[in-house]
């Protein structure tokens, strides 16, 4: 054995090794997390109140759907407890989005306009994660509890069971629609590149995602094809129900759902580089 490797000092001397790249993110979106812990618990009455409007603007819509269901048995091939069950799963991916995506990418176009996106650029930290990850939303996550809880009741009135492989699917495939969120709402984002204002192109696709609660069988013709694979809102929250509910008429559902995301995703980050390309800075 070589005598050098036992000397305190020649280990001493070694380079310390190189920290993961993904270990490094992750100890920077913890740091993240925490800051907006503490900012939410400055304004604890603030949390609640916004966690009690959430929670009754859920209620809202399980009632439209109990008083839609007051009139008929079924819409398309969708009964009641399975609609309730689509409502559930939309709640979730949508108060995910909310949580995890939607305050930083509207403030994307306030960074822009007040100069703060220059000192984002050059921080040794790759921008759009920090862009896209500042900050996080606490109260959203108890509406995406909610839906969970809904889904759970939707699913012991309809007898349904899903296996393993069913709910690990529903998670890989929620995870995929809220990417296609999040792409389509930052590609958006960036149009504050070139407009002061752009929260409003944000704010109009989220307020979309009400389409998402809906069974895509109940639309025909042109809309269905538009909010299908234009804005795919009914893509993201059907696939991943259709598979819990055993309603999947081919797998090509579940194909065109992944090729969305990855396309949505693609788009968006040539977009981004398009634009941090072409930015002047604030001071210009």
């Amino acid at each position: 054995m070589n005598p050098k490797a036992r000397n305190p000092e020649t280990l001493s001397k070694r380079p310390p090794r190189a920290e993961r790249p993904w270990r490094r993110y992750l100890t920077i979106y913890a740091a993240l997390w925490q800051n907006s812990v503490m900012r939410d618990m400055q304004f604890k009455l603030n949390f609640v109140l916004w966690i009690v409007v959430e929670l009754m603007w859920f209620g809202l819509q399980l009632t439209f759907v109990a008083v839609i269901y007051s009139h008929t048995d079924r819409i398309a091939t969708w009964s009641k407890w399975e609609v309730v069950l689509l409502t559930g799963a939309s709640q979730f991916i949508q108060q995910l989005v909310h949580a995890i995506f939607l305050n930083n990418i509207v403030g994307l176009s306030e960074h822009v306009r007040t100069g703060r996106l220059d000192f984002m650029l050059l921080l040794p930290v790759n921008s759009r994660f920090l862009i896209s990850l500042r900050t996080v939303d606490l109260g959203s996550f108890v509406g995406a509890a909610s839906g969970l809880a809904v889904m759970g009741y939707a699913c012991h009135q309809l007898e349904l069971v899903p296996s393993i492989i069913q709910c690990v699917g529903f998670a890989i495939l929620a995870i995929v629609g809220m990417l296609i969120h999040y792409a389509l709402m930052f590609l958006l984002a960036c149009i504050s590149f070139v407009s002061v204002k752009a929260q409003g192109f944000v704010w109009g696709y989220y307020n979309l995602f009400n389409i998402a609660r809906l069974p895509d069988s109940a639309f025909q013709g042109l809309f269905r094809i538009v909010f299908t694979f234009g804005i795919p809102m009914l893509l993201v929250s059907n696939v991943p129900v259709k598979l819990l509910a055993n309603k999947l008429s081919s797998p090509w559902e579940i194909a065109s759902l992944l090729l969305m995301g990855i396309g949505c995703y693609l788009m968006s980050e040539l977009g981004w580089r398009y634009a941090v390309a072409r930015y002047t800075s604030a001071s210009s």
